[in-house]
């Protein structure tokens, strides 16, 4: 474990991708605590992954100030999901070009 001095301003450690335990012990030695407010049971996880923090990685915060970490992107994030393949679009114009002229589908040719 690395040990800061003590100043009273510190830098935010990135904690995103870091596993539970690893982030708490990076801020830890960092001197700032974390809060998890998807994670009631924080001090027990392990294995979850942080996907989001703040404050932003750098960023300078007395000494012992609250990181916030999420390990859980939510409903209204998104995730991985399911993603249905996307075609692309035909070029602007193209299709408008290949199609027949509109006129009377039941017009008689002689």
């Amino acid at each position: 474990m690395r040990k800061t001095p003590k100043t009273p301003e510190v830098r935010v450690p990135r904690l995103v991708g870091l596993m539970a335990v690893d982030a708490r012990e990076t801020a830890e030695a960092r001197g700032v605590l974390l809060a998890a407010p998807d994670r009631p049971d924080f001090h027990r996880t392990v294995v979850d992954y942080v996907v989001r923090q703040f404050p932003q990685p750098g960023a300078e915060v007395p000494r012992g100030a609250v990181v916030t970490v999420w390990f859980d992107l939510g409903d209204a994030e998104g995730g991985a999901g399911v993603r249905e393949p996307r075609p692309p679009r035909p070029p602007s114009g193209g299709l408008r070009l290949e199609l027949d002229r509109p006129g009377d589908a039941f017009e008689v040719l002689g």
